[in-house]
């Protein structure tokens, strides 16, 4: 049922969001620094430093936008999947690769509604630590460089905001297309991600299914999902690299800024090289495998079902 699938989906990004949150963050820290203003030299570097800066919830800013929209982005992602697959099979007939694929570019061009709102949101308040930390770096610099360091100033101590008082000014400032800045480059994204991924999870799913009319496995669900996941996320990691890059409204010590997707693609490749598209791809692929391995065990386990079977008896 409907129900079922959304509370399914929603439990499913939960879980998954939870787990790997950390990592995420890294990618998005490690997708945003450019030439020249390195702060990170890998995933593990990003954490270490973020941890010595920021405390162990510093890994964790950004966490509460994804926690509330991610139910509903995965929700829709995964029902829509299903109703796209259910409306191109004829008359329960498998579907071809092509419907399977036609399937997750519904599921994709659908999800963008609530995905590009949270990614924006999620991509200020992640980033907004290494900002902090690379001016924090050029003012201890500028300092030691400078023959009057009695009576210098302290460096500025970070003003944290909040996803609430962001989403404020946007729409104050923008309106709500301020809260869908980068849609273009999220579809770019969303819509190749889920061609490539439904259709791969679905058939590596089917080879652990001994009956056709019979659930796989559990561990066949995951480790369908993580690897599905992980080959679409690195599939389309020049996409998000720039997404990540038009979302980020504040820029570090002179980085460039993009007018749109092209301009980020042309900057990108003339000054940062080819190579600089699969920044952060290892810390996406490290992130989306687990997520999407839970988040299917949890849907095709149907913990929804059990649950909504329960109210009757509970009621009763």
């Amino acid at each position: 049922s409907l129900p079922a699938k959304l509370i399914n989906g929603g439990i499913a990004g939960l879980i998954g969001v939870t787990c790997v949150f950390p990592i995420d963050l890294a990618k998005t820290r490690l997708q945003n620094q450019q030439n020249g203003q390195r702060m990170y030299t890998s995933m593990s570097d990003c954490l270490i430093k973020t941890i010595r800066s920021e405390g162990y919830f510093g890994m964790y800013r950004g966490a509460a936008v994804n926690l509330t929209l991610v139910t509903p982005e995965k929700a829709i992602k995964l029902a829509a999947n299903d109703f796209f697959r259910h409306h191109l099979s004829k008359d329960g007939k498998k579907l071809t690769l092509l419907r399977e694929m036609l399937a997750g570019c519904g599921a994709g061009t659908c999800q963008v509604i609530v995905t590009t709102p949270m990614e924006m949101l999620k991509i200020q308040l992640q980033d907004a630590g290494r900002i902090a930390a690379q001016k924090k770096l050029m003012a201890a610099q500028a300092q030691l460089s400078s023959s009057s360091a009695l009576g210098a100033a302290e460096p500025a101590v970070e003003t944290r905001t909040t996803a609430t008082q962001i989403t404020r000014e946007l729409l104050r400032s923008k309106g709500i297309a301020g809260l869908y800045k980068g849609l273009g480059a999220t579809l770019l994204r969303d819509v190749p991600f889920s061609i490539v991924y439904f259709p791969l999870f679905a058939n590596l799913n089917k080879l652990g299914q001994k009956d056709p009319s019979a659930k796989a496995p559990f561990y066949v669900s995951f480790l369908s999902g993580c690897v599905a996941g992980s080959t679409a996320a690195v599939a389309v990691n020049p996409c998000d690299v720039i997404k990540t890059r038009l979302q980020s409204l504040q820029r570090g010590v002179n980085e460039d800024t993009y007018s749109g997707i092209l301009d980020c693609t042309k900057k990108i490749w003339q000054k940062e090289g080819p190579m600089a598209f699969l920044k952060g791809a290892y810390c996406r692929a490290l992130v989306i495998a687990p997520l999407f391995g839970i988040a299917q065990v949890v849907y095709f386990i149907g913990i929804a079902e059990f649950l909504l079977d329960m109210l009757p008896k509970h009621r009763a």
